[in-house]
């Protein structure tokens, strides 16, 4: 399947998993999370990227979750599977499944922890590209992972057929921009993984948003990256002002903490987050809730 075919562009939610105050699952909210971002624009899903909490679900929840996701979606719009692992062998094995459970493809981090030289990153993904006949987009977050994948290093993994993608969370635009002109000639495309910056990489070449913020302005953030992608700057900067608080403040803690307590106060999910982490610190709920107000979304 071609990148061409899967048509991913625009804006892209890491969704979040909703959970009872228990830590169980919430299926019957991710449902209609899943329904709520059609409705709003919403290009693509990221089923358990990091967002969603993937350490801490179990193998079995992790394909579950998937599978409701690709379920309820129904091909109205791609489903990207978020299979990363810092053991390669674990990040065959849950590509396989996101294959097998239907997705569109997968979405995986740099292995974290271990921190492998640029050439073990660059033998991480073509194993799983190799294993797995299924696109994948390659994620970079360094100030998540303590892991930093070279612009070389990914330019170098457009070689293979089926990496069609790179999420780029650097929030570095001279990088970014420099990523976008090594790729030109490639088959790779290159996506935001940064909120604050996402517009302005669209603007220099970047196919969309794999976002934070989308979970709880989704619409706003489909409407900035449908300009962004027009070549509207005037538009693209006007959204971009309207949210630029709100992306700053949903970072006031580890992420997903300040979005899940966010959906939370929108009454669109329960309070559950599994520890380690843990409810968003009371100093900081005043600032977010006026915050979702000032951008209108309650």
């Amino acid at each position: 399947m071609t990148q061409q075919a899967l048509q991913i562009q625009g804006s892209i939610v890491a969704i979040v998993t909703p959970m009872f105050e228990d830590g169980s699952v919430d299926w019957k909210s991710l449902e209609k999370l899943v329904e709520w971002h059609i409705k709003q624009g919403t290009a693509s899903i990221v089923a358990v990227g990091t967002t969603g909490e993937p350490s801490t679900l179990s193998m079995e929840e992790h394909a579950k979750v998937i599978k409701e996701i690709i379920r309820v979606a129904n091909k109205r719009i791609p489903v990207i599977a978020g299979t990363g692992a810092n053991s390669t062998h674990e990040a065959i094995e849950l590509t396989k499944e996101a294959k097998a459970l239907g997705a569109d493809a997968a979405l995986l981090v740099t292995p974290y922890y271990n921190k492998p030289t640029q050439e073990g990153l660059y033998q991480h993904f073509k194993a799983v590209a190799a294993a797995v006949d299924l696109p994948i987009i390659l994620y970079n977050v360094p100030g998540r992972t303590g892991v930093d994948m070279q612009n070389e290093t990914i330019i170098r993994l457009a070689d293979v057929d089926n990496i069609i993608g790179i999420k780029d969370a650097t929030g570095d635009l001279v990088r970014g921009q420099a990523l976008i002109e090594g790729l030109s000639d490639k088959h790779m495309n290159v996506y935001s993984g940064d909120d604050e910056t996402a517009s302005q990489l669209i603007g220099l070449g970047a196919q969309g948003n794999i976002s934070v913020t989308a979970n709880v302005a989704p619409g706003l953030m489909s409407q900035l990256c449908a300009a962004a992608l027009a070549g509207d700057k005037a538009l693209a900067e006007q959204l971009n002002s309207k949210i630029a608080n709100l992306n700053n403040i949903l970072f006031c803690e580890s992420n997903p903490i300040p979005v899940k307590w966010a959906l939370y106060e929108m009454a669109l999910i329960g309070s559950g987050i599994r520890l380690p982490l843990t409810p968003l610190a009371e100093q900081y709920r005043t600032p977010l809730r006026e915050e979702l107000k000032a951008v209108g979304v309650i």
